[in-house]
Parts: C-alpha cells; structure tokens; sequence
C-alpha cells in the first residue's frame, strides 16, 4: 500500500494534468507495487479536491463492464469514477476538443435515480425499483495518464477515464423496454464505425449499477436520488478528432449528437 504522502502527490499531479491537458507518466512504471485500492484512494482524493474547489458531484460511471475490456485489462470486475455537473452535456452539443486529451467516445445507458441506493446486498431488482428513468447517453474518455502501457491501477487513479458525457433521445421508464435489447448504431461523420447491444453489458445495463452500489458500501458511500449512472459501454472506444461529429441512433429511444470543434 501506498502512504498517503504519495496517495497525495499523485493527486496532485492529476489535477495538474487535467489542468495543463499533459498526461503524467504511468503510474504503474513508478510505483509498482500500487494496488487498485492505492488506486481508488487516490481517486477519493482526487474527487474530494475537485469538489473543494467547487464542483458538485452528481452521479457515477462505471467502466470495464465488457467481457472483452476486463480480458484486454486482466481484470474480472468494473471500475468506477466520479461524474460531476460541468461534465454532463446535452445532445447536439458543439464540444471543445481540445479540453480533452486524446478523446474517445463510447455508447452507453444512463439510469437516473428517484431514490437512494446503498449496499451492502443491494440488488438488480433494488436498482430497477430506484430508477426514475433510463436515458441514451455517450460518454467521452480523458486520459490524465499516459495511454500506452496502462493497467487497471492506472486507469482507477484517473478517474476511470471519465471525461465528459451526453445525453439525449428518450428517456423511458425502466420497465418500459428491455433494457437488455436496447440497441444503437454509432456514426462518425455520417459513417457506421460500430454497433452494439446493451447485453453486452454484464448482460444487463442495471447489473453494474447494483455492484456499484456494493463496492462503494464499503467505503461508507452511497448512491443518492438524483445520481446519474453511466453504467457502461456497449461498443469500444471510438477515437476522434477536430471538426468530427459523432451521432449514436438508439431506435425507439432516439439519438445522441454532439461536434468536437
């Protein structure tokens, strides 16, 4: 385990990167001996700065929930980061590319709850009584650490890669449709890049709400009526660049548009 003297630094040098949009070296090839919950520690104080200096916490998301993401990370369970309210857009939003670095985009499911959801021995079935509403979303990644060559511990400390998020199209109840049939269609610059269906998600989008409720228990936290909780991906990362638009065709649900400019 790391002291805190380091947990410290390194939070730090996270706020400065995102700061400066200069990833720091990876964190693994420092310290090697780092643990995922060095990791976490460092995003707990990471999350606590930024709401210090008066950001406002406003959900989570939850990262790693494909099967083909935890293979390519040699780890079997999600992640999980912090959303705060100056990261949540709304759909045909123009997006300053440059406030991220290297940004990606990725399909995923929002739930938003009616009421509080806390572990331990939180359900599948507690989420989906505490959800208001399900809304299309994308979610674009940041990366504060060095891309090539990172792990797990990396990608914990930085948030989970949470940069920003947009959501759109039509919220529905959650036991409107099948969540677990939910589809979309991703395009970038009018052209199919992927396709994806929210099973793909730990089988189902709600699944990594409740193991997010059931991780955080531990550490005395909770989920709140209000929260928005991306709970994943179902389509990999799809990388873009200046001037490109990204529109995500959800079918029944709608679509989710945003510009990087």
């Amino acid at each position: 385990m790391l002291d805190p003297q380091t947990i410290s630094r390194i939070a730090d040098e996270l706020l400065d990167a995102a700061r400066t949009r200069t990833p720091v070296p990876l964190l693994t090839g420092r310290y090697p001996g780092m643990t995922v919950e060095d990791s976490y520690a460092v995003q707990r104080l990471w999350r606590q700065r930024n709401e210090d200096a008066g950001r406002t916490l406003v959900g989570r998301k939850i990262g790693l929930t494909s099967r083909a993401m935890q293979a390519a990370t040699g780890i079997t369970e999600p992640d999980y980061g912090a959303i705060f309210d100056d990261m949540v857009f709304e759909t045909g939003c123009s997006v300053p590319w440059d406030a991220y670095t290297r940004p990606r985009v990725e399909v995923e499911l929002a739930f938003v709850l009616k009421h509080d959801l806390a572990g331990p021995g939180c359900t599948i079935f507690d989420v989906l009584n505490a959800t208001d509403y399900v809304v299309p979303a994308l979610e674009i990644l940041d990366s504060r650490i060095e891309m090539e060559g990172r792990t797990i511990v990396d990608t914990i400390s930085d948030n989970a890669a949470m940069g920003a998020m947009v959501v759109g199209g039509r919220p529905v109840r959650p036991d409107a449709v099948d969540l677990r049939w939910v589809s979309a269609i991703l395009y970038k610059n009018q052209v199919v890049e992927e396709t994806g269906v929210a099973a793909g998600v730990l089988d189902h989008p709600a699944a990594g709400v409740h193991w997010l409720a059931n991780k955080i228990a531990a550490h005395g936290d909770g989920l709140h009526a209000g929260d928005i909780i991306l709970a994943g991906s179902f389509t990999r990362p799809l990388w873009v660049g200046k001037g490109d638009t990204v529109h995500a065709d959800y079918g029944p649900l709608g679509a989710v548009t945003c510009r990087f400019h």
